[in-house]
């Protein structure tokens, strides 16, 4: 587990849809995460398409080449992706699994990986609450990070801060906490980007109304250097 979960982090960071593909084609909602309910319709039409034995469910083989296209996942990585959502052990996967990986997939490739956790607590928390023990271990968060791509100084602050009862296991109401506190992080960086491109753009704005004034100086034939006298 310890070996998948480095071989996952190494790869978090360089995990890119591949263009091109149908999902590049999707819309996912800034604020909620969600897609359109057009997108979804497209994204049921695309679900059946893969179908190919018409059970409306994905095996391994289907889910593995659906994946592997649209990815740069390797074939185990693949796989326990697909155990982590087969959460009936029934060796296939549904739409509405399917649908979350797909959001997942495009909050990641929109930087949107706060906001979904933030907005999805309680399907995020089910769907690393492995053992259904309604408790996260650290272990599970360093296993499948390459989703969320939590920050490690973030995953140290997490049960540092978070884990009230002390048994180094976070519940649903831990784990909210700190969805709520990540997501006041991602904001913050959101208004200081925001700002810092506001003084860019105000820079800009000046330096190109000082040209104009210079040029304007020349044309009407006055002494740039005089007129500042």
């Amino acid at each position: 587990m310890e070996n998948v979960a480095r071989a996952f982090g190494l790869m978090s960071a360089t995990m890119r849809l591949k263009q091109g593909s149908f999902l590049w084609h999707l819309y996912l909602d800034k604020l909620y995460c969600l897609l359109s309910v057009r997108n979804v319709k497209a994204l049921l039409e695309y679900f059946h398409l893969l179908d190919v034995h018409h059970n409306n469910t994905l095996n391994d083989v289907l889910f593995y080449h659906f994946l592997h296209h649209v990815t740069s996942w390797k074939r185990t990585q693949i796989m326990i992706v697909f155990d982590m959502l087969d959460w009936n052990a029934m060796g296939e996967i549904g739409f509405d699994q399917f649908y979350m990986l797909v959001c997942i997939l495009l909050a990641q490739q929109n930087h949107l990986e706060e906001q979904f956790i933030f907005r999805h607590s309680r399907p995020v928390f089910e769907l690393l609450d492995l053992e259904g023990e309604l408790r996260i271990g650290a272990e599970n968060f360093h296993m499948y990070n390459f989703l969320f791509n939590i920050k490690k100084q973030d995953l140290r602050e997490l049960y540092h801060d978070f884990d009230i009862t002390g048994d180094r296991r976070l519940n649903y109401k831990e784990f909210k906490l700190f969805t709520i506190f990540t997501m006041d992080k991602y904001q913050e960086r959101q208004k200081a980007e925001k700002h810092k491109d506001k003084g860019k753009k105000d820079l800009l704005k000046k330096k190109r109304l000082h040209h104009v004034n210079v040029s304007l100086k020349q044309f009407l034939g006055i002494n740039v250097s005089e007129s500042r006298l």
